[in-house]
């Protein structure tokens, strides 16, 4: 449904301009009907009658989070001259895009902390410009985040082995919260240990303790 108002002014255009202020809309985003055109009468006086119109603002469809990604993502890397090819997919919980390319360790960055701040820069962007619920935006370029997460893994193993062996904690380096949340859940079922986070972002790390 549309939200309508009518306007009556000493001329069309300016029931019209009144209806767009009234509606704070521009041209594009109402249907117009000029119900009566008015006239001026005798020297501007003697029989004038006012203009009348009816604005109706045009509801527009909810835009598709998905395609609002993967078009502001494709539409960012391009503006910093990056060639690469985006696809993404979505589910309950998440949308997830898929960079790939030649030569994309620029987007990667330092322990991927330039790919981090792109999520979050697309992330906002897209939540802030469609309606609805906010939803969350994960992007990988080249697998990155799938040989991360197996790197992370295979790291938390390894401390916890030597951790239920000398019985001493062991502090791993600063890790975002993503990074320590599989560090985490790789080791909830490790016997021996119990890990816990310390410390302020961007320094916090994850503690492995004998349990």
């Amino acid at each position: 449904m549309m939200k309508s108002i009518e306007v009556v002014a000493r001329s069309v255009d300016e029931a019209i301009a009144e209806a767009l202020q009234e509606l704070n809309a521009d041209r594009d985003d109402v249907q117009i009907e000029i119900l009566d055109e008015g006239n001026k009468g005798f020297l501007g006086i003697l029989g004038s009658k006012q203009a009348k119109v009816r604005v109706e603002l045009i509801e527009k469809p909810e835009a598709n989070k998905l395609e609002a990604a993967l078009e502001f993502t494709r539409e960012l890397l391009s503006k910093m001259g990056i060639s690469a090819e985006v696809q993404g997919e979505e589910d309950s919980e998440s949308i997830k895009l898929q960079i790939d390319g030649d030569d994309l360790g620029i987007l990667i960055g330092r322990r991927g902390q330039t790919l981090d701040s792109l999520q979050y820069i697309v992330s906002l962007a897209v939540n802030r410009q469609t309606e609805g619920e906010w939803n969350r935006i994960q992007i990988d370029v080249g697998d990155y985040r799938v040989r991360r997460e197996e790197s992370l893994r295979s790291l938390a193993s390894r401390a916890a082995s030597k951790v239920e062996k000398n019985g001493r904690r062991l502090a791993l380096d600063a890790m975002n919260a993503a990074e320590r949340r599989i560090i985490h859940q790789a080791l909830q079922d490790f016997p021996g240990v119990e890990t816990r986070s310390e410390g302020q972002d961007p320094y916090r790390r994850v503690v492995i303790l004998p349990s």
